[in-house]
């Protein structure tokens, strides 16, 4: 039995379990969805956007079902000492003892998918997506997806405290369906952070999905903390839907996973939209890493930026496709995208395919691609003051990463991006001082 089959399978025999089972629109949405994925499969290398990046490894591993696992120190540990508003996740299930959401303005609803399905269905429908929309990976998060988060920001509500969505994969080989809702009313502001985190080495599947809704003037700051096992599979898509005025800036930051695909795409359906999408990867050993960014200039006068820095060592691959698409009448749109990776060793392999579609006058529109490695002149500089080679390269590594590190306004989450790109390189611990 392939797995397509064997998710088939599982999904007759988890569907009357799943939150929102007896919710109508629900339950027909999820009956499409894996007819879908049965008909469609995974996506494969003959699909263009995914011509770089194979889920074969993927389609050859079983997953089992979570069991209950304590994470209360590996939780307590992630936090630290962050304010926010907390939802922890436990293998894609809301964990209420390990949360702490604290106080919220009037307003503002920050609350568990799950729990939300059983008390405002209609509210969830209308944020919630639906099976055609994606790639067929997506498909089977809406077929299987019943927690997440839940967030809706009334007109005018700003929180001051940033929402911390903590997702940790516990269970040996199990797989988790996350799926978060956000819509901001008009003036409506927050910053909202995923982070992803694995206890154990063993491989586990993470199909997630995050829909945001941003009315006009709305403005929503979104970080993505993936740091997974390196035996995980990641999977995740990020839909935005963009009104007149509003601002939505993303940060995709992965360092974990065997494979790990982020799918990013925001629609200008009014004028004067921003967005920034910012990324940022580490990749060794065989590990691979793809992003694929999709803006739509909908409508004039639109600003967008794209920069995305990847670091590859040994026998790594990361992969960067990008597409910006103005559309008639989107005059005088303001488009950037910029790739650029940094290559440790000889084998590593760094794929970019930057795309410019533009039907529109007036426009301003510019696009690039590098690869390349540790300038020879920069290390000879930095060795003849008395740094060490591995020294040497890690400063020069890290300065590669900072213009990405930097851009993240959240010190608390930047600091963490700066720790964990030290900790990844050789003796990072010397790189302390430029935190």
């Amino acid at each position: 039995m392939s797995t397509v089959q064997t998710w088939v399978a599982d999904f007759a025999v988890r569907e009357q379990g799943l939150t929102g089972a007896n919710v109508p629109w629900l339950a027909a949405m999820r009956k499409n969805a894996i007819q879908r994925f049965a008909e469609e499969g995974w996506p494969t290398a003959k699909q263009e956007s995914w011509r770089h990046t194979s889920l074969a490894t993927l389609e050859q591993q079983s997953f089992a079902p979570a069991i209950e696992v304590s994470v209360r120190e590996l939780a307590s540990q992630v936090r630290g000492t962050d304010t926010g508003h907390w939802l922890v996740f436990v293998d894609g299930r809301y964990a209420p003892e390990l949360s702490k959401i604290g106080a919220l303005p009037a307003g503002a609803d920050v609350r568990s998918l799950s729990q939300a399905l059983v008390d405002s269905p209609d509210q969830v429908q209308d944020a919630f997506g639906t099976e055609i929309q994606g790639s067929s990976a997506t498909a089977l998060n809406v077929a299987l997806a019943s927690d997440g988060a839940f967030i809706h920001l009334a007109r005018g509500v700003a929180l001051e405290e940033p929402v911390h969505l903590l997702f940790i994969a516990a269970s040996e080989q199990a797989a988790s369906f996350p799926r978060n809702l956000i819509s901001a009313e008009a003036n409506a502001q927050a910053t909202i952070v995923e982070h992803y985190v694995g206890q154990g080495s063993s491989a586990t599947l993470t199909n997630t999905v995050t829909r945001a809704n941003l009315a006009t003037d709305a403005r929503i700051t979104h970080i993505k903390l993936q740091q997974e096992s390196e035996e995980a599979f990641h999977l995740g898509a990020l839909n935005i839907e963009q009104a007149k005025s509003s601002v939505f800036n993303s940060h995709s930051m992965s360092f974990g996973a065997r494979l790990a695909r982020h799918d990013i795409a925001t629609t200008f359906g009014g004028q004067r939209c921003e967005t920034l999408l910012n990324g940022l990867y580490y990749v060794d050993g065989r590990r691979h890493v793809d992003h694929h960014t999709l803006v739509g200039h909908a409508q004039p006068h639109g600003v967008s930026r794209e920069y995305y820095r990847g670091i590859l060592a040994d026998k790594a691959r990361g992969v960067f496709g990008g597409r910006i698409l103005v559309s008639p009448g989107a005059d005088g749109t303001d488009a950037v995208q910029r790739s650029d990776s940094l290559l440790l060793s000889r084998m590593a392999k760094a794929d970019a395919r930057p795309e410019l579609e533009i039907y529109a006058d007036d426009v301003k529109c510019a696009h690039g691609a590098t690869v390349g490695q540790i300038d020879e002149n920069s290390m000879f500089y930095l060795r003849a003051r008395g740094m060490d080679e591995v020294h040497a390269r890690n400063i020069l590594t890290y300065a590669f990463a900072a213009q990405a590190v930097e851009r993240i306004e959240l010190e608390s989450v930047r600091h963490r991006v700066a720790h964990a790109i030290r900790s990844l390189l050789p003796g990072g611990a010397s790189l302390g001082v430029l935190a």
